[in-house]
């Protein structure tokens, strides 16, 4: 059976770096952090008190105020997004299209973590008085609700779900989306992440794993990916969605196509809850996997978003596995870790970082690490690999790839390139 190929012909996002993808972008590759205190909650006696959080986000703005009060704030994020990406791609307004042929895979690592917060807060703030439980509480907190409310919105009656692996979500589920179109399923599938826990629960968890930096004094250079003195990720919130298309659907309605889909890969690590492994073994395999998914040598990629969370574990296993999966030309290509600037949006960051390949595909511009500051080297890490330190490179970024590991040991890999017919 021959595959089917596949482009990306629609964009849309809300970050902490931008409330559309032009805004995103453009923060992104003048190396702009989007970290500072919280003000969702009052987080003063947090061990940290700072995020990367969404600025200036109104839901009525963009939403019916009656059908954005049936939504957690993640999912209020992912229409945003998803319908900047579907605007984007034109697929909705498109008399060729058939409906029942375009679906929706919009995961989250987490879901609506606010809601449950308030009405089980409520509950026992109120608890002789017996439960009280809104009607919407089970699906505005279901992790799978944002792709349900995009269908519903645009009647798109395709396959419709989420996927959940932790941060590893939204590209094991664009990896999934990836599988059923170029297997004939669907001929379009709006795809992405969306989180939402800078929340009590949220932050208050993730310090008592001692997995958050607790640099209160500096939120903007708090994320410092490859850094001797990062101390923990910086927790975000937002979304992103890409439209995928089969390409002969997308030229026949005459779709813009931002870049091509080549190759897929997942892997578990099987050694820890939190922990990557050392070695980076899991990473190896799923870099392995995507790039013979998508018949490519290491020496056709160009950039590779890293994981990169500016944790103490995490960064140095991963620059062990590209050294091990890419040898020598390791030292050719960029790297960068674009949570520097977005924070780690969890469930939403492989749909982020993945948007970031396929601008940086099509511009030819590989966005920075920021934070970097020379002397702040750590010993366990090559440092003549290419980090892209503080400063977006120009250069030819022929092919791109995106990785995404979470909780659990679950990792993901999605492989874009430049689109020629």
């Amino acid at each position: 059976m021959e595959l089917k190929r596949v482009v990306v012909t629609g964009l849309g996002a809300i970050t902490p770096l931008g409330n559309d993808v032009p805004s995103t972008w453009e923060s992104m590759i003048n190396g702009v952090s989007g970290a500072g205190p919280i003000t969702l909650f009052d987080a003063s006696k947090f061990k940290t008190q700072f995020g990367c959080e969404v600025k200036n986000f109104d839901p009525n703005a963009y939403i019916d105020k009656k059908e954005a009060r049936k939504m957690d704030r993640y999912a209020q994020l992912a229409v945003v997004s998803a319908t900047e990406a579907i605007e984007d791609s034109g697929i909705a307004n498109s008399e060729t299209v058939d409906k029942d042929r375009i679906g929706v895979v919009i995961s989250s690592g987490i879901g609506g973590i606010i809601t449950f917060e308030q009405e089980v807060g409520s509950y026992y703030l109120r608890e002789e008085m017996g439960p009280r439980f809104s009607p919407f509480f089970i699906p505005k907190m279901i992790s799978d609700i944002a792709s349900g409310h995009v269908s519903i919105k645009y009647g798109f009656r395709g396959p419709n779900f989420g996927t959940v692996s932790a941060c590893a979500s939204s590209t094991n589920g664009a990896v999934t989306a990836f599988d059923m179109i170029r297997l004939g399923r669907a001929d379009a599938i709006v795809v992405g992440g969306a989180e939402a826990a800078v929340s009590v629960s949220g932050v208050g968890g993730f310090n008592a794993m001692n997995a958050l930096s607790t640099r209160n004094d500096s939120p903007e250079t708090a994320s410092r990916p490859f850094s001797a003195s990062r101390d923990g990720f910086v927790i975000g919130e937002g979304s992103a969605c890409l439209i995928l298309e089969e390409m002969e659907h997308a030229i026949a309605r005459g779709a813009k196509i931002y870049a091509e889909v080549v190759g897929g890969g997942a892997s578990g690590d099987a050694y820890h809850l939190t922990a990557s492994h050392p070695e980076g073994l899991g990473a190896i395999l799923v870099m392995k996997n995507a790039l013979a998914d998508a018949n490519l040598s290491p020496e056709d990629i160009d950039y590779i978003n890293v994981h990169g969370t500016s944790t103490p574990v995490g960064d140095p296993s991963e620059v062990k596995a590209i050294k091990e999966v890419f040898g020598e030309s390791a030292y050719k290509l960029n790297i960068s870790s674009t949570k520097s600037m977005t924070g780690h949006m969890l469930g939403a960051a492989g749909a982020i970082e993945t948007m970031a390949c396929v601008l940086a595909v099509q511009n030819d511009i590989v966005p920075p690490t920021i934070n970097h500051e020379e002397g702040d080297e750590d010993p366990s890490i090559d440092y003549n690999l290419n980090f892209t330190f503080n400063k977006a490179q120009k250069r030819e970024v022929r092919a791109a790839l995106s990785n995404t590991f979470g909780f659990g040991g679950h990792n993901a890999c999605l492989i874009v390139k430049k689109f020629t017919k």
